[in-house]
């Protein structure tokens, strides 16, 4: 329809409704010539920008982050776990390596997810300074003058009272403030407005998430994760040599990680009758600065040892037998608790892996191969039966260690390139037949509770390998994550936000009065406008609380 065919009152509803331009979308920036027929040399760069700030490209930056983060849960990260990562190359000798010169295995330190992740915030500040000094311009301004004519807007009356112009006026100021309008008036008539809350938690939202992707971006920078598995009566000090795994942002000074330290006193666990576990509790002793007090705390499933901004967090426990290896004249070589790990996550029935490099053996020959030796063995922490099929509960109420398999040769430690400590690569090993077990068995089963130390002989060079007694072990995460409370904070406000957004609605109301020239009376015309949603019900509300306050109306 053209602006000539145009009623009045579309006409004017349009002029009231036009939106404010609170969006930041790309125009068209033409090339104007200039000076000598020269055209503008930045006016692509504009362009680009004005792409690159655009709400859409937030909203496809933010789909192609997440879409960029599917890999890294559907792939092993060498961050959480570089032994499945190495496993995953081997069994896939032609994709693994393919992927890994893709970051496939380190996805959220990508280049390419960080360039995703840093256009992503470009274009989402871009796109919120334009449309927050916008908004708080509209803030400021008057809302717009009532029309000729409200009475014909689509929501609209008129009536006629004996009250006087100013007493109208006064009225419906009275009324509009009361029912949280901003009110603006001029001579006989009254202008109000609300529902800016509406684009101020629109604005909260694209806000915080900023502020969320930020606090992201310095937990990411500042942060670090690590685990350690202690065996009852160890302990644990807070520097990079005494984590199994350890993860940490570019900017984690690792020889200034806060000082503090922990011995654990005792693990338990306790199970219900079908071996569903029930608690799992830490006590432990915390000092958090060197030369400090220790502080007792037991420290619980989803109940972590909170330290400043770092926390330690219980996730796992399984057992460590004692293992101890003589030579034939008695001397001690090796003598430690070895962590077992569980694969029978129900009855805990663990795979034991112990590695002896110095075993004072003379090298084989002239090839010089160490002499060193790596033992397989399965432990089950409630023995059933002499065939071994391992454990019927997990608790420690009958431990035996059998499978017992003996490897000599060279462990490869010595060529400096880092191994799991709980797996044994028997490339260059050889396996030991000739092992002797209690009573003469060459298929030993260990019983680590034995008060007469259950034993394996006939090893090479007259070693004798001993496993007196098992404890059990924890496993904790170590986590510091600085941006945390940052992203609490901006997930809070994202959600006020959004709830703000989604539930105010903006609505008009103009109020205009006028001397009637016939009967001497003043007509009153109301009418209102909508952005959103049905007016109807207000409008109703309205009208009848500004006649009640007048006299006689008709």
């Amino acid at each position: 329809m053209s602006e000539q065919t145009m009623s009045p009152v579309t006409r004017e509803e349009a002029r009231l409704e036009a939106p404010e331009l609170l969006s930041t979308a790309p125009q068209e920036v033409g090339e104007r010539p200039v000076r000598g027929g020269r055209r503008r040399p930045f006016a692509p760069f504009v362009r680009a920008w004005r792409q690159l700030t655009s709400m859409r490209t937030a909203l496809l930056l933010l789909f192609l982050l997440a879409l960029a983060a599917v890999p890294g849960s559907l792939l092993p990260q060498r961050s959480v776990d570089p032994t499945l990562v190495t496993i995953y190359i081997a069994k896939h000798p032609k994709l693994g390596p393919f992927l890994d010169r893709l970051s496939g295995f380190d996805v959220f330190a990508a280049p390419w997810f960080a360039a995703i992740y840093a256009l992503l915030f470009i274009s989402l500040i871009g796109c919120l300074i334009p449309r927050i000094r916008m908004h708080a311009k509209a803030l400021l301004r008057k809302p717009p003058k009532a029309p000729a004519h409200p009475a014909r807007l689509s929501t609209g009356t008129m009536f006629e009272t004996s009250a006087p112009v100013a007493d109208v006026i006064a009225v419906g100021t009275k009324v509009l403030r009361g029912r949280r309008y901003r009110v603006s008036g001029d001579v006989g008539t009254v202008a109000a407005e609300k529902g800016y809350l509406r684009e101020t938690g629109n604005l909260a939202f694209h806000v915080s998430l900023v502020v969320l992707l930020a606090g992201i971006a310095v937990g990411s920078m500042f942060g670090y994760t690590g685990k350690v598995v202690i065996t009852d009566g160890g302990g644990f000090t807070n520097t990079l040599v005494q984590y199994d795994n350890f993860n940490h942002g570019a900017l984690v000074k690792t020889d200034q990680l806060n000082p503090f330290s922990f011995r654990m006193n005792k693990f338990t666990a306790t199970y219900q009758a079908d071996g569903t576990p029930a608690t799992f509790t830490a006590d432990v002793n915390l000092q958090e600065k060197p030369g400090g007090p220790r502080v007792h705390h037991v420290v619980r499933v989803n109940d972590p040892l909170k330290i400043g901004e770092a926390k330690v967090y219980l996730i796992n426990h399984g057992y460590s037998p004692h293992v101890v290896v003589k030579d034939k004249t008695g001397t001690v070589i090796f003598d430690d608790y070895v962590p077992c790990v569980a694969s029978d996550t129900a009855n805990l029935t663990s795979s034991c892996v112990f590695k002896i490099p110095d075993t004072g053996l003379a090298p084989k020959g002239e090839l010089k191969v160490p002499q060193q030796i790596g033992v397989r063995a399965v432990l089950a922490p409630t023995f059933a039966d002499n065939n071994f099929g391992g454990s019927v509960f997990p608790a420690l109420r009958n431990p035996r260690l059998a499978g017992v398999q003996v490897y000599v040769g060279d462990l490869g430690i010595d060529a400096g390139t880092p191994q799991n400590v709980y797996t044994l690569n028997t490339t260059r090993m050889t396996l030991d037949k000739n092992i002797k077990g209690p009573n003469g068995s060459s298929t030993p089963i260990l019983d680590p509770r034995n008060p007469k130390a259950d034993t394996v002989t006939n090893l090479p060079g007259g070693l004798v390998l001993t496993v007196d007694n098992v404890k059990d072990y924890a496993v904790f995460a170590v986590k510091y994550d600085p941006g945390k409370g940052l992203v609490l904070l901006a997930a809070i406000a994202m959600l006020v936000g959004l709830v703000g957004s989604l539930l105010v609605r903006r609505r008009r109301m103009w109020i205009r009065a006028s001397p009637s020239s016939s009967s001497g009376r003043t007509v009153v015309e109301i009418g209102g406008l909508a952005r959103s949603g049905s007016l109807s019900a207000e409008f109703e509300d309205l009208v009848r609380r500004v006649k009640a306050r007048l006299p006689e109306q008709g």
